[in-house]
C-alpha cells in the first residue's frame, strides 16, 4: 500500500536554554519505558510566551504560568501506572508512559498528537499516510487528556485518523458526547450537560432567576455558555448579562474586558448570583479586580476552578462573598498522598515538570504562601533558569498536598485504570509484550465495554463515552481565618437531586436561599406574574389573581382556574372555596311564614268541609252544587294548598315533577268544577231562550269536568314524558349554588298555565253573565271576583318570575299559588259559611222561595217587557194588542188583554201569581 511520510521536527529555541528543545526526544516533559505505551496531555503551563506581534517563523514558544494542579494531574497519571504495574492486573505486561505538555494552547497540544501518531519504532518520528490503518503501529495505544475541552476538541480530531482512544479527566464540553465527530473520545468526569442542568435547579431551587455569566471566549466557554442557557431557561432563570473574556491572557484587551465585567456586576445591583465558566488563571485575574471594587455576591463555580487552592487563598477573597461550586465527585486518593510523601526521592531526569517544580521551590521558597504560590505561577521558563543559578535545592511536599484537588487527582486515576482495563481484556489470548499485538482501534472497542471498580462499586462509560460519576457541590467557608473548601452535598446526575449528609449540610444550602438575585420581587401566593415590555421573563409585575382563580405557589405564571363550578375564589386567593348551596329552606323565616299560609289554606278548607257538611240539608248548601261538587272543588284547593309543600326543601327529582304537575291538575278540576257551577247558575237564572237552549246543550257536569281536567293531565303527562322537570344548579351567582328545579320544557309549562288561565276566562264570563243573581245570592257575582283575583296575581307573576333569581324563586310561585287559590276559595265558600254561621234566618227555604220569586217576578218582568217592546216594533197588530193589554179586561183564550199588579206578562201571555210561584220553587229545585 502506497503511504507517504513525514517527520516531526523539534523546533529549537535557542542552545543556552535547558528547556528548548534540541531533538524529538527532548519534547517529551515526562516519559517512561514500557511495553505498551500511554500518552498524556496536560496543560501544566497555563500560557505560552508570544511575540509581540504574530509569528513570523513556525518556532514554539515557551511556556510560563506552573500549574500545580494540573502538575498534580501528571504526577495522579504516573503514581497510577506505577500502581499498575507492581499489581497483577496486567499480568507481567508493564505500562510506560509519555506526557507531553500542552501549555494551553491548542498548535502546542497538536504537535504532541503528531508525536503520538508516529509510528512505533521509528527512529526518525514518520507519520505514515495510509488509506487503511487498521495493522498501522503507532508509538502509543492510548492517551490520557487533555486538561481543556478546547485542546481535547482539536486532538481528538487528529487521534479519530486511527481511532486512539482519548480518555479525559477533565475536558468536559458536553459537544465531545457526539460520537461521530469524536469517535475516540472518553472521559472520565459527567459531561457539561450535567453540571449546567445542576447549576441551573441550584439557582431555581434557591429562588434566584436574575443572574449574570462570565465565560472565557474559547470553545469550552462558549458550548458552556450555551448548555447553560437552555438550562436557565428551562427552570425559568433569566441572564441579566453575559461577558466573554479572552481567552488568552496576552490579548490587549484582556484587562479591558475584565474592568468592564467588573463595571457590569457593579451597575446590576438586583444581580447578585454570578456564574463563572473560567479557567483559574483567568478566575484570579477577575477575583484581583473585584476585590478592588469591593464586590460582594454569591459566586457559583464550574468545575475548572471550583475546588482551586490558589484562587481560595487570594488575600481578602472573603469580601468576595459565598462562592459554591461544582467540583467533580473524589474518591480514595490516600495511595497518592503516599506517593507525594516520597517524591522528592524520584529521579527527574526523565520528568522535567519534576526538574521545574524543585527548581521552583528554590526560587519562591522565601515568600509567604499565596505569594509563594503566585510566584511559582507567574515565572517562566526564562526567568526559572536565570533565578535558579546560586539556589540550593529545597523541598515543601506540604505545599503539594495543600493543591490537591480531589476531583481531578481522582479522574484522573480512573482514566488510567480504565486504559488498564481495556489493555486486560485485550491481553487474555495475546501476547501484550509486543507491542504489535494490539492496535489502537481493537483497545477503543474494548474500552467501550471496561469496567473500573471505584469505592466498591462498578462504574463504566455509557454510550456517549462519558461516566456518571456525579458532582461534588463545594462550599468556601472560612475557617480559622483561612478559606476552607468543604463539600455541602453531592448531585446525582441520573436522580437530577441534591444529596445532603446532615442536616447542618442541608442547612448551609437552605441559608443560600436568604440572599434574593431577582429582576423583581417575588410574587406572593394569590398573585401572578404580568409580563412587562423587558424582554426577560424574569422581569414583571405582581398582579392579584381574578375572581375564581387563585395561585398557591410564589412567582406562579398564571393562576389556576377553580377547576369546578362548585367553587369559587376571592380577588387575591389562595385556594378555591366550596360554594354555598341555597335553596328555599324548611327553616327560612319566609319558608316558615308561607307553610304557615298553607296550613292556615289547609285548616280552612277542612273547616268549610266540616260546616258544609253540617248543614247538608240547608238551601245554600244544596245551592251550591251539594255535597259532591264542594267537597271536591275543596279536595282540589286541598291539593293546591299541598302542593305549595313541594316548592320548599331541596329540589329533588321527584318533588320537580310533583310540584307543577298536582298544581296544574288541581287547579283545572277546581275551576272546572267551579265552570260548571257558573253554567248552572246562569241556566237557572237565565230568560233567555235562545241562551237557555245553549246552555242546556252545553251543561254536561261530569262530562265537561272530566274533559277539562283530562286536557290538563295529558298535557302534563306529555311535560313530564318528554320535557320533564329537573334539578339544575344555578351559578349566576359568584359564590353560591341555587339549587332549583329547571322546568324542563318552558313552552309545556306555559301550556299548562294558559290552559288554566283559558279555563279561568272562559268561567269569567259565564259567571259575569250571572252576576245579578238575588242580593243574598250572588255566588256568580263571587265567582267574578275570585277569576279576577286569579288574574290579577297571574299577571303579575309573570315579569316578577322572569325577573326574579336566587333561592326565592321558589317562593315567589308560592306567592302567586296562595293569592289565586285563596282568592277562589274565598270568593267560593266565605259568602256561604257567612251565611250558614250568621244569617240563618235566610238559609231556610222560605226565605230562599221569596227571594228566587222576587227577582224572578223582576227578571220575568223585564224579559217581557223588553220582547213587546220589540214586538212591537215590528207589527201594528201587536202594538193594538199590547194596548189592549193596558186595560183591565180579563183575557180571552189565554191572550193577554191587559196586566193587573202581581201579574207576570211573558211573550204576550198572562201569568198569574201561582205560575210564578210555580216557576220559582222549579228554578230553586233545578240550582
Amino acid at each position: 500500500m502506497a503511504f507517504v511520510s513525514f517527520w516531526i521536527p523539534c523546533f529549537v529555541i535557542g542552545t543556552d536554554i535547558a528547556f528548548s528543545c534540541q531533538n524529538a526526544d527532548d519534547f517529551a516533559d515526562a516519559s517512561s519505558p514500557g511495553d505498551i505505551v500511554i500518552g498524556g496531555l496536560f496543560a501544566v503551563h497555563s500560557k505560552m510566551l508570544r511575540p509581540e506581534e504574530y509569528p513570523i517563523k513556525p518556532v514554539i514558544q515557551n511556556c510560563a504560568g506552573f500549574e500545580i494542579q494540573v502538575f498534580l494531574q501528571t504526577l495522579a497519571m504516573i503514581h497510577a501506572i506505577e500502581t499498575i504495574n507492581n499489581s497483577t492486573l496486567l499480568s507481567g505486561v508493564t505500562l510506560g508512559y509519555e506526557i507531553y505538555d500542552t501549555c494551553a494552547d491548542v498548535t502546542k497540544a497538536m504537535a504532541s498528537a503528531l508525536r503520538f501518531l508516529a509510528k512505533f519504532n521509528s527512529s526518525e518520528d514518520v507519520v505514515e499516510f495510509k488509506c487503511n490503518y487498521s495493522h498501522y503501529v503507532p508509538r502509543i495505544k492510548a492517551v490520557t487528556g487533555a486538561s481543556y475541552s478546547e485542546v481535547s476538541m482539536a486532538v481528538s480530531r487528529l487521534l479519530a485518523l486511527q481511532l486512539i482512544p482519548q480518555v479525559s479527566p477533565s475536558s468536559s464540553a458536553e459537544i465531545l458526547s457526539d460520537k461521530i465527530r469524536f469517535p475516540s473520545f472518553f472521559r472520565t468526569i459527567p459531561s457539561d450537560f450535567h453540571q449546567t442542568r445542576a447549576m441551573a435547579h441550584l439557582i431555581c431551587e434557591s429562588g434566584w432567576n436574575w443572574i449574570g455569566v462570565i465565560a472565557t471566549d474559547d470553545d469550552n466557554g462558549r458550548f458552556a455558555l450555551e448548555s447553560f442557557g437552555v438550562q436557565a431557561m428551562a427552570n425559568n432563570v433569566c441572564i441579566a448579562f453575559k461577558e466573554m473574556l479572552p481567552a488568552y491572557l496576552s490579548d490587549t484587551t484582556f484587562h479591558t474586558k475584565v474592568d468592564h465585567a467588573i463595571e457590569k456586576i457593579v451597575k446590576e445591583t438586583r444581580v447578585n448570583v454570578i456564574v463563572v465558566f473560567m479557567r483559574q488563571i483567568h478566575v484570579l485575574k477577575l477575583f484581583k479586580k473585584a476585590i478592588e471594587r469591593n464586590v460582594n455576591k454569591i459566586w457559583i463555580a464550574s468545575d475548572n476552578w471550583s475546588a482551586a487552592v490558589k484562587i481560595s487563598t487570594i488575600p481578602n477573597i472573603r469580601q468576595l462573598g459565598t462562592i459554591v461550586g461544582f467540583g467533580f465527585k473524589s474518591g480514595d486518593i490516600s495511595t497518592f498522598q503516599d506517593f507525594l510523601r516520597n517524591l522528592h526521592e524520584k529521579p527527574t531526569e526523565n520528568n522535567k515538570f519534576l526538574h521545574e517544580y524543585i527548581t521552583l521551590l528554590s526560587v519562591c521558597a522565601h515568600l509567604e504562601y499565596h505569594d509563594f504560590q503566585m510566584c511559582i505561577s507567574n515565572q517562566s521558563q526564562d526567568q526559572l533558569l536565570q533565578n535558579a543559578e546560586d539556589k540550593h535545592q529545597i523541598w515543601r511536599d506540604d505545599f503539594l498536598k495543600a493543591n490537591i484537588e480531589p476531583g481531578f487527582i481522582h479522574s484522573t486515576i480512573l482514566a488510567v485504570y480504565a486504559i488498564a482495563h481495556a489493555i486486560k481484556g485485550q491481553c487474555k489470548d495475546r501476547n501484550c509484550k509486543d507491542p504489535s499485538a494490539i492496535t489502537p482501534w481493537e483497545l477503543l472497542e474494548e474500552l467501550k465495554k471496561a469496567t473500573v471498580i471505584d469505592d466498591d462499586r462498578e462504574i463504566r462509560f455509557d454510550s456517549n463515552g462519558d461516566m456518571s460519576t456525579g458532582y461534588d457541590i463545594l462550599l468556601w467557608k472560612e475557617i480559622d481565618g483561612h478559606m476552607e473548601i468543604t463539600t455541602m452535598a453531592q448531585y446525582d446526575p441520573e436522580k437530577g437531586d441534591f444529596i445532603f449528609e446532615d442536616e447542618e449540610k442541608k442547612k448551609e444550602f437552605l441559608d443560600l436561599k436568604k440572599v434574593q438575585s431577582t429582576c423583581s420581587q417575588h410574587c406572593r401566593p394569590g398573585q401572578m406574574k404580568k409580563v412587562t415590555e423587558s424582554p426577560h421573563t424574569c422581569c414583571y409585575e405582581c398582579v392579584y389573581c381574578p375572581e375564581n382563580h387563585y395561585s398557591n405557589r410564589t412567582d406562579m405564571d398564571y393562576c389556576y382556574r377553580c377547576n369546578n363550578k362548585t367553587y369559587w375564589a376571592p380577588i387575591n386567593s389562595t385556594t378555591c372555596y366550596r360554594k354555598t348551596v341555597h335553596f328555599l329552606t324548611w327553616t327560612d323565616w319566609f319558608a316558615i311564614f308561607l307553610l304557615l299560609l298553607s296550613a292556615f289554606g289547609v285548616v280552612l278548607v277542612l273547616s268549610i268541609s266540616v260546616i258544609f257538611t253540617k248543614n247538608l240539608s240547608t238551601p245554600v248548601v244544596k245551592a251550591s252544587g251539594g255535597l259532591t261538587v264542594c267537597y271536591i272543588i275543596l279536595f282540589s284547593h286541598f291539593l293546591i294548598f299541598l302542593s305549595t309543600v313541594f316548592f320548599i326543601g331541596e329540589p329533588t327529582e321527584f318533588k320537580c315533577k310533583t310540584r307543577q304537575a298536582l298544581f296544574g291538575i288541581s287547579f283545572a278540576l277546581c275551576v272546572s268544577c267551579i265552570l260548571i257551577k257558573s253554567l248552572k247558575i246562569l241556566l237557572a237564572f237565565s230568560f233567555d231562550p235562545k241562551l237557555q237552549n245553549f246552555l242546556k246543550c252545553v251543561y254536561k257536569p261530569i262530562p265537561t269536568v272530566v274533559t277539562c281536567t283530562g286536557i290538563q293531565v295529558i298535557i302534563c303527562t306529555f311535560w313530564l314524558i318528554f320535557g320533564t322537570p329537573f334539578v339544575e344548579q344555578n351559578f349566576s351567582i359568584p359564590r353560591a349554588i341555587i339549587l332549583q328545579c329547571n322546568e324542563g320544557s318552558v313552552v309545556a309549562f306555559w301550556i299548562m298555565l294558559s290552559y288554566i288561565a283559558a279555563l279561568a276566562f272562559i268561567c269569567f264570563i259565564f259567571a259575569f253573565k250571572g252576576r245579578k243573581l238575588p242580593e243574598n245570592y250572588n255566588e256568580a257575582k263571587f265567582i267574578t271576583f275570585g277569576m279576577l283575583i286569579y288574574f290579577i296575581a297571574w299577571i303579575v307573576f309573570i315579569p316578577v318570575y322572569a325577573t326574579t333569581f336566587g333561592k326565592y324563586l321558589p317562593a315567589v310561585e308560592i306567592i302567586v299559588v296562595l293569592i289565586s287559590n285563596y282568592g277562589i276559595l274565598c270568593c267560593t265558600f266565605l259568602p256561604k259559611c257567612y251565611i250558614i254561621i250568621y244569617k240563618q234566618e235566610t238559609n231556610t227555604k222560605s226565605a230562599f222561595l221569596r227571594m228566587v220569586y222576587t227577582y224572578s217576578t223582576k227578571s220575568a218582568g223585564s224579559v217581557a217587557v223588553s220582547q213587546i217592546s220589540l214586538d212591537s216594533k215590528s207589527s201594528s197588530s201587536r202594538a193594538t194588542v199590547s194596548d189592549s193589554c193596558k186595560s183591565e179586561k180579563n183575557s180571552v183564550n189565554g191572550n193577554c188583554h191587559f196586566q193587573e199588579p202581581g201579574q207576570k206578562v211573558m211573550t204576550g201571555k198572562i201569568l198569574p201569581k201561582d205560575t210564578t210561584g210555580t216557576m220559582a220553587r222549579k228554578r230553586l229545585s233545578s240550582i
